[in-house]
């Protein structure tokens, strides 16, 4: 008869470098304490890598950096999303470094979501989903959503001039469908920004 261990160890195989794993994964293969005591050992063994409680990477390496890569806190987010079948978005600063709009890198991930509400700690970083409405996730590009989110965190008339550039110029490798579509949901203030990219 094969182990928990050996289950856990096998379809763990079957895993692309830098996959990420939750606890739950193996739950059709024993016991919630017969996983946890394999995973522990995993790791110990560096199959794997604990990320957060409950949350595990395979190790992927980097011939270019000549060491073990791991997958971001942004991958890990998005993980945890598509696992808990929910929404995303990021918010505030995050959003205005994904645009290139600030360059400082946030120790501290917020993104709104449609699912629980919670935080998580990866390493020395910290991703939040806080709960919000369907109208802010109703959004369609990918883009457009994180200019409206990176407009809230600076501020009605606090753009400058080269911050109003950057996202204009953003906005024109939107799709346009999306684009027309998610200015008719931004706030109006935001709404008049965006419509100067069309």
């Amino acid at each position: 008869m094969t182990s928990t261990d050996d289950k856990i160890e096998q379809k763990i195989k079957g895993l692309n470098p830098g996959s990420i794993i939750f606890t739950e994964d193996f739950q059709s293969l024993g016991s919630s304490g017969a996983i946890a005591v394999a995973l522990h050992r995993m790791v110990k063994k560096g199959v794997l890598k604990t990320l957060a409680r409950g949350i595990y990477a395979k190790p992927k390496f980097s011939k270019l950096l000549n060491q073990e890569v791991l997958p971001s806190t942004e991958q890990v987010a998005e993980a945890i999303a598509k696992r808990d079948r929910a929404r995303i978005l990021p918010t505030g600063v995050y959003a205005q470094n994904v645009l290139g709009l600030s360059t400082q890198v946030p120790l501290k991930l917020v993104y709104l979501t449609d699912g629980s509400p919670r935080k998580i700690t990866v390493g020395n970083r910290t991703i939040q989903f806080k709960k919000t409405t369907p109208k802010n996730l109703a959004l369609k590009g990918e883009i457009s959503k994180l200019v409206v989110q990176a407009l809230k965190e600076i501020g009605k008339d606090n753009a400058t001039d080269e911050e109003l550039k950057k996202i204009k110029a953003v906005l024109q490798n939107e799709d346009i469908k999306d684009l027309k579509h998610d200015i008719s949901l931004a706030p109006q203030w935001i709404a008049e920004i965006m419509a100067q990219a069309l």
